[in-house]
């Protein structure tokens, strides 16, 4: 019997044909240590039974009882899903979709760009685009870019921004932060100028950097104030290393909705315990967020490490999600955009455990962005991904495959296989090997021993390749 019951069918946007179709889901391992069946259908999880216990949605046009499929219904290695298809996730544990909540989708991949970067739109839209679809293949279907206005840039890269946006419909969810420089004094009216014209173009977060302005607690106020006005969320930057300016901040932010976050606070880690506890209470109190970077922290370099001490403002009760920051821009000429490194840092370095790292990057993620809770139950939205591993600790150490699945539909899929050279100790030991007729089943399931085998090769140096999409 289904453990969670069918639900009534969705009814999808007619102007978002990614919610249509179904996909079954078969043989899925859950955190609670479950093999299920997930059904999907308009955009949402229609059920989700013991493994065997689900059929493929019939639809118009499915084949009648009792035919067996073509060609095509099932996807092979590598292959293209159809809607109403079936994907084996055998070996596979599946997860809620992270999110990114701190993304710079204006200044990625210019870390090897020799002179100036570029704010040209097209130039700015390029870069913004293969961010996104980067880290849609690890797994994040909801991002939030922060994108600077004015100076240089104008309104240009936000301009861009907007249009990746527009192009990344049905594949991700795409939110911009619109980030002034300068918002008091004389020179802060252009600041708010621009930021108003932000918003008006489209922009949907208010953001900002207070520390660079003369007058941080007026930035705040600043942003505040016209946050209110469009009734937008904020978001803005802060190391947080001065306690009275972020006593300042969180008084001003409680009443504000939808939401006030800040980040990625990595100065708290320099203040008195005493000190980072009061903090700790007062952004509770206001129902201020802390997005943390444990990746990197992005515009410093005397702090790389993005983050500040998690386990106490949890213990608090501070909302802290985990962003990716800079993506091998000059802040950070390595940085991978992957939330499931996020988790991975968050468990290995600042002491949680791997479900809380993991609900950084997904529920809190998603919570922070003010959009929909996901679960692997029935009538939530179909946002998951799929990663190779029967336990979460082990998906987080070793997340090389994954299958990623948006508003019911795969839309990336990153698939790798290692192999070893023969070895007598090894088998004599009984120790997993791939090679000569060990390689992976190319079913997607793992080969001899439990490798990784899913779907495909590794492209040259060993990466793990791109697989389709469907």
């Amino acid at each position: 019997m289904p453990d969670s019951q069918p639900q009534p069918p969705h009814s999808p946007s007619p102007s978002d044909p990614a919610d249509r179709g179904s996909l079954l889901l078969t043989g899925a391992r859950l955190t609670d240590g479950r093999t299920v069946d997930v059904r999907l259908h308009g955009g949402r999880i229609e059920a989700v039974g013991t493994a065997g216990s689900l059929t493929p949605r019939r639809t118009l046009g499915s084949l009648p009882p009792g035919r067996a499929p073509g060609p095509g219904t099932r996807p092979g290695p590598g292959g293209h899903l159809n809607p109403g298809g079936h994907l084996d996730l055998a070996g596979y544990l599946l997860l809620p979709a992270p999110a990114d909540p701190h993304v710079h989708a204006d200044t990625a991949l210019t870390a090897d760009v020799p002179g100036p970067v570029s704010y040209r739109p097209e130039d700015v839209q390029r870069r913004a685009t293969e961010a996104a679809l980067l880290q849609l293949g690890h797994g994040a279907t909801a991002l939030r870019a922060h994108v600077r206005v004015g100076d240089v840039a104008g309104l240009g890269a936000l301009t861009a921004v907007l249009r990746t946006r527009r192009s990344l419909r049905g594949l991700a969810e795409l939110t911009a932060v619109a980030m002034p420089r300068v918002l008091t004094g004389a020179a802060g009216a252009d600041g708010l100028a621009m930021l108003r014209d932000a918003l008006k173009m489209g922009a949907d977060v208010v953001g900002g950097c207070p520390d660079l302005d003369p007058d941080p607690a007026g930035y705040v106020e600043a942003v505040l104030e016209v946050a209110a006005e469009h009734g937008c969320p904020v978001d803005l930057h802060t190391d947080a290393a001065d306690p009275a300016r972020l006593a300042r901040l969180a008084a001003m932010a409680g009443g504000l909705r939808p939401g006030v976050a800040i980040g990625p606070c990595d100065g708290l880690g320099l203040l008195p315990a005493d000190a980072v506890s009061r903090a700790a209470d007062q952004l509770a109190a206001a129902g201020v967020t802390v997005v943390c970077l444990p990746q990197g922290a992005c515009g410093t370099v005397d702090r790389p490490d993005g983050t500040p001490p998690v386990r106490l403002l949890r213990a608090a009760g501070v909302r802290v999600t985990a962003g990716s920051g800079a993506l091998r821009d000059v802040s950070n000429p390595v940085g991978r955009g992957d939330p499931l490194e996020a988790a991975y840092l968050l468990a290995s370095r600042h002491g949680l455990r791997p479900e809380e790292a993991y609900d950084a990057v997904s529920a809190a993620a998603r919570s922070a962005l003010g959009l929909p809770e996901v679960r692997v139950e029935a009538g939530f939205p179909a946002e998951l991904v799929a990663v190779r591993g029967d336990r979460l600790a082990g998906a987080l150490s070793l997340a090389y495959s994954r299958i990623v699945v948006h508003r019911g539909r795969v839309v990336a899929r990153t698939s790798a296989v290692r192999e070893y050279g023969d070895s007598t100790g090894a088998s004599d030991l009984g120790l997993p090997r791939q090679g000569g007729g060990g390689r992976g089943r190319g079913d997607g399931r793992a080969g001899p021993g439990g490798h990784d085998g899913s779907g495909g090769h590794d492209g040259p140096g060993g990466h793990g390749g791109r697989g389709n999409m469907a």
